[in-house]
């Protein structure tokens, strides 16, 4: 850990910062256990000299975690993890209201966005925060930062843990890191309930259809498709869901769904929502199927799952914006096909992603998943973590009474019986 270096910043406009406070604090309502992990922070202050780089999606969510973070004596160095989901007032907020540095601009360009990843890590942290892997993987592959003083780090998303498995597979990562992904009141809550009503948010703000009648393909149905397909069907749309894995198609044929191969279900759709964190699931042979005015998007956290060079040949190259967010690919035969936020995340490309409600539970995550690599760093060897489950019911606790929700508690004669093996019929 080293003393603290002159903040910088790259943001679009520092005359923002007025706008991007209030809508902090407006997201910080909906926040109530963060509010609670912030004046314990404070107090103990368990990140003192806490060097973070924060590779995260720059929002109103994601600031409070910030400044949580930063009550607890850490020092944050913040850039995005997607090119399209900062909110630029909120950027200009943490520059100018809570002095750190932050590079991060809704809108940049490949080359900006692995600029911005470098100049976060020349930083040297002593911990990373990611969201997809991005960041770990530049460090890893020696690009830009110093990862011998790196004590540990977390993960956010499922695409990202999936990256970072391979890496200790491979033997290649060198620092642990917690999935904070895998912890339940992150994929339970955030994936299913979160990207449940943001991507559906994002696609409303997008184009501005009636999803009522119309027919949707829920590409994926982890915690996230769960999701989607469930709020689809609650708007009345008729929902159809495309699958790998049986297990999982199973379910989604006892939730009442229809399951088709993405083959047929092509043929079908008018809107259709990835969220696999899978490579080219809607590809050129599907696309030649669909009918014209289909409409894809993209809810998993990179933009492979749609195959865009494929659909831009199909285009003759062509494609056109025709709204904010919305580009339109003409093909040879006259049918037009429609691409939502450049095939990235759709709930922050389009629209503000998550409630912050549901941030809450995933920040408050990433906030104690950070103590606890710091309190156990002597311990801990370069593998991938879940998150220890006590602070996943902590924070599950913490929800409950900030909402005014009481649960039993066993009794003592319950907690025995629960744990004898002597009782029986």
């Amino acid at each position: 850990m080293v003393a603290a270096v002159a903040t910088k910043s790259d943001v679009r406009d520092l005359g923002l910062a007025s706008r991007g406070r209030a809508r902090i604090e407006w997201a910080a309502a909906e926040m109530p256990v963060l509010r609670q992990l912030r004046d314990r922070f404070a107090r103990e202050r368990p990140l003192k000299g806490l060097r973070i780089a924060a590779c995260l999606h720059v929002t109103t969510e994601t600031a409070n975690l910030a400044i949580t973070l930063a009550q607890g004596g850490a020092e944050l160095w913040v850039c995005a993890s997607n090119p399209l989901s900062t909110q630029d007032d909120v950027a200009a907020a943490l520059v100018a209201e809570h002095s750190m540095a932050v590079f991060s601009i809704k809108g940049e360009d490949e080359g900006t966005y692995y600029r911005h990843i470098r100049t976060v890590l020349s930083a040297k942290p002593d911990f990373t925060m990611d969201d997809g892997a991005d960041l770990v993987s530049v460090l890893h592959k020696g690009e830009a930062g110093d990862i011998a003083r790196v004590i540990g780090g977390t993960e956010e998303t499922t695409t990202g843990v999936i990256r970072l498995q391979s890496m200790e597979r491979n033997k290649v990562l060198k620092y642990p890191i917690v999935a904070v992904n895998e912890a339940m009141t992150k994929h339970f809550f955030d994936n299913r309930y979160g990207t449940g009503q943001s991507a559906l948010d994002g696609v409303i703000r997008a184009t501005n259809i009636l999803l009522a009648g119309r027919t949707i393909v829920v590409c994926g149905y982890g915690w996230c498709g769960r999701g989607v397909a469930a709020r689809a069907r609650g708007m009345g749309a008729q929902v159809i869901v495309t699958e790998v894995d049986p297990l999982r198609g199973l379910e989604a044929v006892m939730d009442g769904f229809r399951v088709l191969p993405m083959a047929k279900a092509a043929r079908e759709g008018d809107v259709f929502i990835t969220v696999t964190g899978g490579y080219n699931v809607l590809d050129r042979r599907h696309f030649q199927r669909m009918k014209s005015g289909a409409i894809l998007c993209n809810a998993g956290h990179f933009n492979d799952e749609i195959n865009l060079p494929a659909l831009l040949e199909l285009a003759g190259g062509k494609k056109r914006p025709v709204r904010d967010f919305v580009e339109e690919y003409l093909l040879a035969d006259g049918r037009k096909i429609y691409v939502l936020a450049d095939g990235r995340l759709v709930n922050l490309g389009a629209a503000e992603g998550h409630p912050a409600s549901v941030m809450d539970m995933s920040f408050a995550n990433q906030a104690l998943a950070a103590e606890w690599v710091v309190k156990n760093r002597a311990k801990l060897k370069p593998k991938v973590y879940v998150v220890p489950e006590p602070i996943d019911r902590e924070i599950a606790r913490l929800k409950l009474r900030a909402i005014g929700v009481e649960v039993d508690r066993l009794s003592r004669e319950q907690r025995a019986y629960a744990s004898s093996w002597q009782s029986g019929t």
